[in-house]
């Protein structure tokens, strides 16, 4: 019995570091994701703790109000990175695109050998430079610059923050997802700044991967900080410590996946213009062989 306790213990404590995760990686307080599951903060904090037996339906509203699966927070052992794009993209995938998947997993695969798109996509978190530096960089090159949360908008008639108010984060990520399949389809050089979220969703980030040459704009914590409320996007008033505790822990949370961005450009403690530069150039570097400027 003392085997099976301590296997029970070790079980909750890992679906606690899980929930923890999801949680973090999305930028929710648990205060939101009380306001949003129904349940209260307190219910929260034992559960990511590991303390305390779990109910199946409680902790599926918690996961429900995440916008993960179920599942994922109660496997028995971590999946591969990859491993939840495959399995959503099999879940909707032909009978015909299976065979072919079959086909490439089995070594069958070949290099078509063409250029690269002409599209770039800016990932970071709030403060990270990605519109400013993503027009301006746009303006020099003669590219379209898109802010996909502006796309959403534009495509939706209601803001961010009406959406989420309607439809709840969930909602949301599904727009931004259908947002970006369409701008896949954009016939000419672009750059695209994300939301900072956008890699807590896989499938939606792994399409962003696939689709455009993306690129990690990286700050200090202290910086992105700053950066925002000189943007007046958060409040000058309040626990900065406890602010600031909680960015480094999103930032923390989601280094690993801004890491699979095949190019990073460094954006702390540097002027405007070097920083455009540096970006300029990861670009050039990218695809400066090949003309994709937009005809006049």
């Amino acid at each position: 019995m003392a085997g099976a306790a301590e296997q029970e213990s070790i079980f909750l404590a890992e679906l606690g570091r899980r929930v923890r995760h999801a949680r973090t990686v999305r930028g929710l307080s648990r205060k939101l994701l009380s306001q949003t599951s129904g349940l209260s903060e307190r219910y929260i904090a034992q559960l990511e703790s590991g303390q305390g037996n779990v109910s199946i339906i409680l902790l599926r509203r918690v996961a429900d109000a995440m916008g993960v699966r179920l599942d994922d927070m109660i496997a028995v052992q971590d999946t591969p990175p990859d491993w939840h794009v495959i399995r959503d993209l099999l879940g909707s995938a032909s009978a015909e695109q299976i065979t072919l998947a079959k086909g490439i997993l089995s070594g069958h695969a070949m290099s078509n050998g063409d250029t690269p798109m002409p599209r770039v996509a800016l990932v970071g978190l709030r403060g990270a430079g990605k519109s400013t530096l993503g027009r301006r960089v746009a303006e020099r090159l003669g590219w379209t610059f898109i802010e996909l949360n502006a796309e959403i908008e534009r495509e939706n008639a209601l803001s961010v923050k009406e959406i989420f108010a309607i439809y709840g984060q969930e909602g949301y990520r599904r727009l931004e997802q259908a947002a970006l399949r369409r701008l896949t389809e954009h016939p000419g050089p672009m750059i695209l700044a994300t939301s900072g979220g956008i890699v807590a969703e896989p499938l939606t980030y792994d399409l962003l991967l696939q689709a455009f040459f993306t690129v990690w704009l990286r700050a200090k914590p202290e910086e992105h900080m700053q950066r925002v409320r000189d943007q007046g996007k958060l409040a000058t008033t309040g626990d900065h410590a406890s602010a600031m505790q909680e960015l480094r822990a999103v930032l923390l949370s989601r280094e690993p996946l801004y890491a699979r961005a095949p190019a990073v450009v460094d954006t702390s403690d540097v002027p405007l213009e070097e920083m455009i530069d540096r970006l300029a150039a990861v670009i050039d570097a990218r695809f400066g062989s090949v003309d994709f400027r937009r005809s006049a």
